[in-house]
């Protein structure tokens, strides 16, 4: 070997070296959203009457909003819809969006939350294409996956095409838990999708849009804008909470676990500052951890509403390598005082589980491992559905 070839090779290990020492955050800076790559887009909105699908997510990496950078560079945008929480997205889980006016803009504001889940023809009339750009945290009863299949209907009966701006997925790292039985398909959870999908929204639009999901005889015109220098495994802090009960990243990755609380007797946090970080309910056997869950806004009427509460607080655990688990769920389940009253909705446990069999089982005394082996065959199948329709590796 030559020394100019030994120097080679010195110099390309030098530099493998010093990227390797640099800190996560500055590797990180070259990552490049979906809607910063106006160049990929813009063409498409030039001349045309827009109409955006956003919330208060829908910002840039220097948080500027995705319809002041539109409105900017010229773009005639003529309806903004918004999911679940609001355009600013401060409204409490269940309540109800009224439509409204931009008051910075002065463009209509169509509520997606409600009566009204999906555009109607008459709201689509005066638009040439639909810009959907909302962080999701990949979870199936997240509804903002919801939203967007709804827009993708109305697109595909509409013939009008869909731009999806694309976003990290925070728990875009692993695939996990029972793939929802369309015959509990509801607004939280409308595909046959598990509970942890391991998708971005802009994957799981391809995958919903050529699986044929969408009640409709042809599919959507859909464009979707990749991130770049993005990877499933990469973690992803969130800039802004997505919503009002999920303020951090540690409640984003407990939340496909804890989220099935929503159909028992127990709170998940909601009604303190530790949303979906701590669980508890009215009875000491559930735990020394205390807490009173309080009404406030984003958090109207929550479980056990002034009562203090005991169980636990998980704000230690590490549920970057934890992922999904029942043993939350399965341990409250036995500690509780009265069996028969613990699942307060199973209607909704059922929804959220996508099944009526978790419930069943856990009720019959199944142990997780069991539980688990119930849904892996579905959940394999899945697993290979899904490589067809990766865009990162």
């Amino acid at each position: 070997m030559t020394f100019d070839h030994m120097g080679q090779r010195f110099f390309k290990l030098l530099a493998i070296i010093v990227l390797l020492m640099l800190p996560f955050n500055l590797i990180a800076q070259s990552l490049l959203l979906g809607c910063e790559q106006t160049g990929e887009y813009l063409p498409d909105l030039q001349k045309k009457k827009v109409a955006v699908v956003v919330n208060h997510t829908s910002i840039f990496s220097n948080h500027r909003h995705l319809v002041d950078s539109l409105l900017s560079l010229g773009v005639t945008i003529t309806m903004i819809f918004t999911p679940e929480h609001g355009y600013r997205g401060v409204a409490s889980p269940l309540e109800k969006v009224d439509n409204s006016t931009d008051a910075r803009t002065g463009i209509p504001i169509t509520s997606l939350y409600g009566a009204n889940t999906k555009p109607t023809v008459e709201q689509l009339n005066d638009v040439d294409v639909v810009v959907f750009d909302i962080q999701d945290i990949g979870v199936r009863y997240f509804t903002f996956s919801s939203t967007m299949h709804y827009i993708m209907e109305a697109c595909a009966e509409t013939g009008k095409p869909l731009i999806i701006l694309d976003r990290p997925n925070p728990n875009g790292h692993y695939v996990a838990g029972p793939v929802l039985n369309r015959k509990f398909a509801s607004f939280v959870g409308l595909n046959p999708v598990p509970i942890v999908y391991g998708l971005t929204v802009g994957e799981l639009a391809r995958m919903i849009n050529s699986e044929g999901w969408l009640a409709t005889s042809k599919p959507c015109t859909l464009k979707v804008v990749a991130c770049q220098n993005y990877t499933h495994q990469m973690p992803y802090d969130l800039p802004v909470p997505p919503t009002p009960n999920l303020p951090n990243r540690k409640a984003i990755l407990l939340y496909a676990s804890l989220c099935l609380f929503e159909g028992t007797e127990i709170n998940f946090g909601r009604g303190t500052d530790m949303q979906f970080q701590v669980i508890g309910g009215t009875s000491p056997k559930y735990g020394q951890y205390t807490f009173t869950p309080s009404d406030r806004p984003g958090a109207l009427n929550p479980a056990n509403e002034g009562r203090l509460c005991y169980g636990l607080d998980l704000r230690r655990v590490n549920t970057q390598k934890e992922g999904f688990t029942l043993k939350y769920l399965i341990d409250f389940y036995h500690k509780a005082p009265d069996k028969t009253k613990f699942f307060t909705k199973p209607a909704t446990f059922d929804k959220l589980a996508g099944n009526d069999f978790l419930r069943i089982m856990i009720t019959d005394g199944k142990s997780e491992k069991v539980i688990r082996s119930a849904w892996k065959k579905e959940l394999n199948q899945f697993k290979v559905l899904r490589k067809k329709y990766l865009l990162y590796p």
